[in-house]
């Protein structure tokens, strides 16, 4: 490690993800995710605050693409509230068959790691983990 921290070690960091549909996706991200809008790029791409955090919701050709997590949540005791209000609102929850993991309801708990994923309308994958 850099003695003192690199050059980006000092900058917050904000996750992008890619959309096919930005009107699809604005809905989803508002009204269930219940993100407040703090830019709107001409409607080709949304900015949300997302604690000390940014989210990017942009249009792209190439949306869906990645089958891998695009953005985790840190909830921590928030996380069980969370889902259960998700799912309320519609949200369907992944499950993964994961070495040292079980399932309890929607989340999936391995030692003191307890998470749970879910896919946006494009199929980008976001985690909510109790860290």
């Amino acid at each position: 490690m850099h003695p003192g921290g690199g050059m980006l070690s000092k900058h917050e960091a904000g996750a992008t993800v890619a959309v096919r549909d930005i009107d699809r996706a604005g809905k989803f991200y508002e009204e269930i995710l219940g993100l407040t809008r703090i830019h709107d790029e001409g409607g080709e791409a949304f900015a949300y605050q997302t604690g000390k955090s940014t989210l990017l919701v942009y249009r792209s050709e190439f949306a869906g693409t990645n089958r891998a997590t695009a953005v985790t949540w840190s909830l921590g005791d928030d996380l069980d509230e969370t889902v259960r209000a998700l799912r309320e609102k519609g949200v369907t929850f992944e499950h993964y068959d994961m070495p040292n993991t079980r399932l309890e309801g929607d989340v999936h708990v391995s030692g003191r790691m307890r998470v749970a994923w879910f896919k946006d309308p494009d199929g980008n994958v976001h985690a909510l983990i109790n860290g």
